[in-house]
């Protein structure tokens, strides 16, 4: 039992570390010392370095074989990772006033809506699609845990923040709403601009190098 106590901690931290700061008053407190650009950013750092612990304590705990390793499975986050750091990036660089992001200089515009006509959630389905995806190719019950967790906090995440932002914005939120989706297979409305692409591609890049060094085992089929 003692060697599983690594991988609930991290967990436990996790769901805390994105628990408490999105309680209302947590977060007004927050915003008011650090700033909206600064609670952001440290919301943002936070949250990578607990899910590296997370990931790290996944790697580590017992293995309890749930989805067999078939090598084919292992080209499936490769081929969704790039789609997953496209859509982190477009939903950070624009204002988004349903959802996470919101570092965009531009104020929204319903009739515009950028990325939000493919997905409100831009960050939340980007963590719903690493999740899928690192879930089949890792398929230990440790990671079974921990993708699926998150596969299912993404969806129950957007349904949530859909009714909590329909109730702040009331008569507002059909007009504001109209052209965007929950998730959708539309594209965006204009695409995002080319900056976009090529910070996805540099993160991409970046995950990729890093991956063998911090997870400990090589992205690469």
């Amino acid at each position: 039992m003692s060697s599983w106590v690594p991988f609930i901690s991290a967990l436990t931290a996790f769901f805390l570390s994105h628990a408490i700061p999105a309680r209302a008053p947590v977060r007004a407190g927050l915003v008011t010392v650090l700033g909206q650009r600064g609670y952001l950013l440290a919301y943002s750092s936070l949250s990578v370095i607990v899910l590296a612990w997370l990931i790290v304590a996944a790697a580590n705990a017992p293995y309890v074989e749930v989805i067999p390793p078939w090598p084919v499975l292992r080209w499936v986050p490769l081929v969704v990772m790039p789609v997953v750091c496209w859509l982190a990036m477009a939903g950070l660089t624009i204002r988004n006033p349903f959802s996470f992001g919101g570092l965009g200089k531009t104020a929204f515009d319903p009739e515009r809506p950028g990325i939000l006509r493919t997905t409100r959630h831009p960050l939340l389905a980007a963590l719903s699609l690493w999740a899928g995806a690192h879930l089949l190719a890792n398929g230990s019950l440790s990671h079974v845990i921990l993708f699926g967790l998150f596969a299912v906090f993404a969806a129950l995440g957007m349904t949530l923040i859909d009714r909590r932002t329909a109730r702040s914005l009331g008569k507002d939120w059909p007009r504001l709403s109209r052209n965007t989706a929950r998730f959708s297979l539309r594209a965006p409305s204009p695409w995002p601009p080319i900056h976009v692409w090529l910070a996805s591609l540099a993160v991409f890049a970046v995950l990729i190098g890093l991956h063998g060094a911090v997870i400990g085992v090589s992205p690469l089929p």
